[in-house]
């Protein structure tokens, strides 16, 4: 576990730009709708016959992976190789980088190669933010994820999808369901969904998998999907790992999804236009029944197609930040 002290002295430079993302918490509404907004012109961009700009052309990407993930690790490669960027793809032992001395040789040796860029994925949280802290000046950190901290692409991909879909985000009820005690995704959709200004927040859970506090964070609680549902625009599933199941926090699988998968039965609680998302990889039958997963409502894979153009603008908007950082001091 790392120490995390205020990530907005480390993300953003002297003029308000980005230049790390650690997190969303903090960041400006101005801020997050800038990424918002870059990323939707990549949308249109990648569904165009030649998919590469050279906004990262000649910077070097490292993406440094502490903890396994597919599915991150290949839609942040191909975002950067989209900007034209080289990309370097490192799976590393957490346990040989335990030690934060041992992490910064890693990073050093790294640095030493005039990387430009390093992606982090860590199991424990405010790594990235440590690296961000460490990192020779000019070398822009993206966090894919630490610890029960936070996943801030994931939470902008979901913000992303949901402006596309349902526009101004002022009138929305969003209701995130699942392992909220865990996830590093809600606590950044949380933080995401408040600054931009949704109606209402709602989490629901069992209550073995509700933080301490978790009204603190402006959401209401729920323990039972029937009213947690009631009249909902968004209906955000989270992933349950498995390992959850081992430990004394659920009884089954088979009791979860009977008192809070997602089933169509269920969904009709929710207003009849809601969508359906989630961050992936699907537990069907566990989180989600696949009828509801396959359905109409479901935003899945619009998520998937998101969440590479979120990855290219908050990538191509750090590396932006640093550029002026840098120009900056030159200039001084």
């Amino acid at each position: 576990m790392f120490e995390i002290t205020d990530p907005n002295n480390i993300q953003l430079n002297s003029e308000g730009q980005l230049k790390h993302f650690i997190t969303t918490e903090g960041l400006s509404r101005e801020l997050l709708t800038e990424i918002i907004d870059t990323a939707d012109s990549f949308v249109d961009m990648n569904a165009q016959q030649v998919k590469k700009v050279p906004l990262l052309r000649g910077k070097t990407v490292v993406n440094l992976f502490f903890e396994s993930s597919t599915r991150t690790l290949s839609t942040f490669e191909l975002a950067a190789k989209r900007l034209s960027a080289d990309v370097l793809n490192l799976n590393i032992s957490t346990s040989s980088t335990s030690k934060g001395e041992t992490l910064k040789d890693t990073l050093q040796t790294l640095e030493a190669m005039h990387s430009d860029m390093f992606v982090v994925r860590h199991s424990d949280s405010g790594a990235a933010h440590f690296i961000a802290e460490h990192v020779t000046p000019n070398v822009a950190v993206i966090n894919a994820g630490d610890g029960r901290h936070a996943h801030p692409t994931q939470a902008m991909l979901d913000m992303l999808t949901i402006k596309r879909h349902k526009g101004d985000f002022s009138p929305l009820v969003v209701t995130i369901i699942g392992d909220i005690l865990h996830s590093r995704v809600a606590r950044s959709q949380i933080h995401a969904l408040r600054t931009l200004g949704a109606a209402e927040i709602r989490v629901v859970a069992p209550n073995t998998l509700l933080p301490r506090n978790i009204e603190a964070l402006g959401v209401k609680v729920f323990t039972s999907m029937e009213s947690g549902l009631k009249d909902a625009d968004v209906v955000i599933m989270l992933r349950l790992q498995k390992e959850r199941m081992k430990s004394a926090l659920l009884p089954s699988e088979s009791e979860f999804y009977k008192l809070f998968g997602l089933t169509n039965e269920k969904l009709q609680h929710a207003k009849p236009d809601a969508v359906v998302m989630h961050p992936g990889p699907i537990n069907r039958g566990v989180e989600i029944e696949s009828a509801v997963a396959d359905g109409p409502q479901s935003l899945i894979l619009d998520q998937v197609t998101n969440g590479i153009a979120v990855r290219m603008a908050v990538m191509s908007m750090s590396m932006s930040g640093q550029m002026t950082e840098k120009n900056l001091k030159t200039e001084a």
